[in-house]
């Protein structure tokens, strides 16, 4: 902590909240709903701005000035763009390009989803497609602007992506989606290019993460990596040198909290992958075992003939399991801190809270913030998914110590309470609004410390 990009090195940022623009914890734009990714409300250095037009043009043409002005000394830019994503808003241009086809004709089947397109999946792969056609044009203008800016030769520049599609569409005939450990999921495309050390095409056909690129530029650009910390990763460069790298595993899972015994998790070693979509204490037969060489798209589960190989990739992933499980973030999740001068005001949104698993956009709900309370006077707005209703009660519960307010306001979704006193600690954060038997959870609290 802190933990903003220019807390953590970023000279200058500007980013959307939350996984995706428009999303709960992107509260800045959550309520503009089918509109969000058009004239969003960004954070420029941490300070709410607006901005016109479409949200991949807006991050473009930011990165491209942030260039313009520092191309005469090294820099990094790091363009992340929020598209493609839910929701699927896309400029009409771009839509009409696509308006009209038809996205499960023209592939080799075998490249396709396994169950046939809906007529949404083809719309949401049409919207898609025009998203991506904006990315190509907006990629474009960047190159060409480092070759305007005589950059281009000794430019290291680096495309990927960070997991599989959403929706079912043309995925290279690989198994699963976006939040599965099948291939469909965790692999994707990685690009680079560095025309003043690399000419020509090459693919490496070895395996590499997204833990590689660290050491891999520290590597390219000469710089010492950190000693403090355990490194992960690799270089890759030797790979593109022509040498075999050493064999090593990579462990993979999801869900929306810890590792789940066996559920949705995966061990990749050399060519074969031992896949968990089970029970916490399921055999070994009832885990799954691909040789991707063979196999790239997990059809065919070998682990009745090859149990003892299995057996030993399991015993792995136990390994990894446990070593995770006493990860010091994970045994003891970060407060989120308040009343410090880093960040005044705070923002507690929905994206942070704890309690219920799946907390969204639902008004009816039970959660709360971990915090790390600085002691003071502070200032306290409640804002709610929907108008709440009059006569109910606001309640803040901080340890053994209560805060309740009635309210007689009509037809508000925004509720303030000023100069409060709130003690120094650790607390659960929990404010709820009450009425009768439904207690509707705030969809953001923003907390000032006034001294």
């Amino acid at each position: 902590y802190p933990s903003r990009p220019t807390d953590q090195g970023f000279d200058e940022s500007l980013i959307h909240l939350a996984g995706g623009m428009g999303q709960v914890g992107d509260f800045t734009n959550f309520f503009k709903k089918e509109t969000s990714y058009f004239d969003p409300v960004l954070w420029h250095n941490n300070e709410q701005k607006p901005y016109q037009g479409y949200c991949s043009d807006i991050f473009t043409d930011q990165a491209i000035d942030f260039i313009e002005k520092n191309h005469k000394e090294p820099f990094f830019c790091y363009l992340s763009f929020n598209a493609p994503h839910t929701p699927l808003q896309v400029p009409d241009k771009y839509y009409q390009m696509y308006k009209d086809a038809d996205p499960s004709q023209g592939i080799d089947p075998t490249l396709l989803p396994s169950s046939p397109m809906s007529e949404k999946n083809k719309e949401d792969a049409r919207r898609v497609y025009a998203m991506v056609s904006n990315i190509d044009d907006n990629l474009n203008k960047l190159l060409q602007k480092l070759k305007s800016l005589g950059i281009e030769e000794n430019t290291i520049v680096i495309f990927m992506t960070d997991n599989g599609p959403q929706q079912p569409r043309y995925v290279g005939g690989m198994k699963g989606r976006k939040s599965s450990v099948y291939r469909g999921g965790i692999r994707v495309p990685f690009f680079m290019r560095y025309p003043a050390k690399y000419k020509g095409d090459q693919d490496m056909d070895q395996m590499a993460a997204h833990i590689d690129i660290v050491p891999t530029i520290s590597e390219l650009c000469g710089a010492p990596l950190p000693t403090d910390r355990t490194i992960d990763g690799r270089s890759f460069l030797p790979a593109l040198r022509g040498e075999t790298l050493a064999n090593r595993s990579f462990f993979s899972y999801w869900t929306r909290k810890f590792p789940e015994m066996y559920n949705n998790i995966a061990l990749q070693k050399g060519d074969y992958k031992l896949v968990g979509k089970t029970d916490f204490d399921a055999p070994i037969g009832e885990f799954e075992l691909y040789n991707l060489r063979k196999d790239p798209g997990e059809q065919v589960n070998l682990l009745m003939q090859h149990k003892e190989k299995a057996t030993v990739l399991k015993k792995e992933m136990d390994g990894y399991i446990n070593e995770l499980g006493r990860s010091k973030n994970l045994v003891n999740p970060p407060r989120i801190s308040v009343g410090t001068p880093h960040e005044n005001p705070v923002y507690l949104n929905r994206n942070d809270a704890g309690g219920e698993r799946g907390v969204w956009s639902q008004e009816n709900i039970f959660s709360y913030w971990k915090v790390a309370l600085e002691e003071g006077e502070y200032n306290l707005k409640f804002k709610f998914v929907k108008p709440i209703p009059q006569g109910g009660k606001m309640s803040l519960e901080l340890g053994q110590r209560i805060h309740q307010k009635n309210n007689a306001q009509e037809a508000v979704d925004e509720l303030e309470w000023q100069n409060i006193s709130l003690p120094q600690g650790s607390f659960d954060f929990t404010p709820f609004y009450s009425k009768g038997r439904s207690r509707y959870f705030p969809f953001w609290v923003q907390i000032t410390r006034i001294n």
